[in-house]
């Protein structure tokens, strides 16, 4: 299993989305959030190839894969190295995702 590793930005995105939907529809819904990312990140650790790569041609990101995160209309974006994954951006879907995985947005 490799050990992953979150950019600020990625961070920064999780802290955003979970204070939303703890705003919106209270906490058990943020503990979801929390819940399904855990899981997914788990799984991402375990399975690194698992992701989609269509995004890297598309942002021109070698390697970049992305996973979607169940119950929730997020995007994970990451990159598998040796020795870790690192995990780049957690998106909602219908943002304009090249303008947000450069932090412009």
């Amino acid at each position: 299993m490799k050990p992953a590793r979150w950019r600020p930005l990625a961070l920064r995105d999780v802290d955003e989305a979970a204070a939303w939907y703890g705003e919106q529809a209270g906490l058990a819904l943020e503990l979801a959030f929390a819940d399904a990312l855990e899981s997914a990140v788990k799984m991402l650790m375990q399975h690194p190839g698992v992701g989609s790569s269509r995004h890297a041609v598309l942002l021109k990101l070698q390697d970049l894969r992305v996973w979607p995160l169940k119950g929730f209309p997020y995007l994970i974006f990451y990159i598998e190295r040796d020795t870790d994954i690192v995990i780049w951006r957690v998106l909602q879907m219908q943002r304009d995702i090249p303008a947000w995985m450069s932090g412009d947005a």
